[in-house]
């Protein structure tokens, strides 16, 4: 069975960046899942930037697997900054192909399950937009999951009609996110109701065609409703089932470790790549 591709979020290493993509390198993981952020914003980055930074990662022996952008800032359902926020996807999709990943992951915000709120159509136009703008430059957005269910991302993707609108399945997203259903499940947060209605795992199932990228990151529910991003490994997630989803699919991207909590990171990072070459 052939090993899976392992990528680091280099934010997740609270580091220097470049420092960061040492330590990458030291722990013999292949890929970098970078920030688009800071000197690395898509809007700002110069040309040459880009390039240097090409150059640096392919030195290393390694490679970009993702940017990541919009971290929850961003609701493409609401007017308030719509367009300029449509631009600035629009930005990231072109830094994406001048990495060489072509692939932006990003949270877009709450997607409507009721196809006539009007957010519903908001967030159809701006797919269709960027869309677009993928096609031409030769880049996709890969939406990161959690706010929504499987089955609205899966009728987005089908509506815009696109290879440039594709999934970053988070796992454990789907398990840290949906607070606004919480009430639903009752006062007991028991695994097995989380589970069949917010589906981290069978949800990849469902959607594994449209995958191109996933992070490896895990929580749990505690009984009196706290969520908690916890070792890869220790949570909620079948990993096992979940890789086997993917491999059944003829996945071949990127597992990006993003460890967001906890005092040590590097420890936790490098028991994750571990845990994954386990698998």
């Amino acid at each position: 069975m052939s090993e899976l591709k392992i990528a680091i979020m280099l934010s997740s290493l609270r580091m220097d960046l470049y420092e960061g993509m040492e330590k990458v390198v030291e722990l013999g993981v292949p890929g970098v899942h970078i920030s688009a952020s800071g000197d690395w914003d898509a809007r700002t980055m110069p040309a040459k930037a880009r390039t240097e930074l090409v150059k640096h990662v392919k030195s290393l022996g390694l490679e970009i697997s993702a940017i990541v952008c919009w971290g929850g800032q961003v609701d493409l359902a609401e007017e308030e900054d719509w367009q300029e926020n449509i631009e600035w996807g629009k930005r990231n999709l072109e830094l994406a192909a001048d990495l060489g990943c072509r692939i932006w992951a990003g949270h877009c915000g709450i997607m409507p399950e009721d196809t006539d709120d009007p957010g519903w159509q908001r967030v159809v136009d701006a797919m269709g937009q960027l869309a677009e703008q993928g096609e031409q430059v030769g880049a996709c957005l890969a939406i990161e999951t959690g706010p929504e269910p499987p089955y609205v991302l899966r009728r987005l993707i089908t509506e815009v009609g696109s290879d440039a609108i594709r999934v970053n399945w988070d796992p454990a997203n789907m398990i840290l996110w949906p607070a606004h259903f919480a009430q639903e499940l009752g006062e007991t947060y028991r695994k097995e109701k989380w589970i069949e209605k917010f589906q981290p795992t069978e949800g990849a199932k469902a959607l594994a065609d449209v995958i191109v990228h996933t992070h490896a990151k895990d929580a749990l529910v505690h009984e009196d409703g706290t969520r908690q991003e916890v070792p890869l490994g220790e949570g909620w997630v079948d990993w096992p089932r979940y890789v086997g989803y993917l491999r059944e699919a003829g996945y071949d991207g990127y597992f990006a470790i993003e460890r967001e909590v906890g005092e040590d990171p590097v420890a936790d990072i490098s028991k994750a790549v571990e845990f994954l070459r386990s698998l």
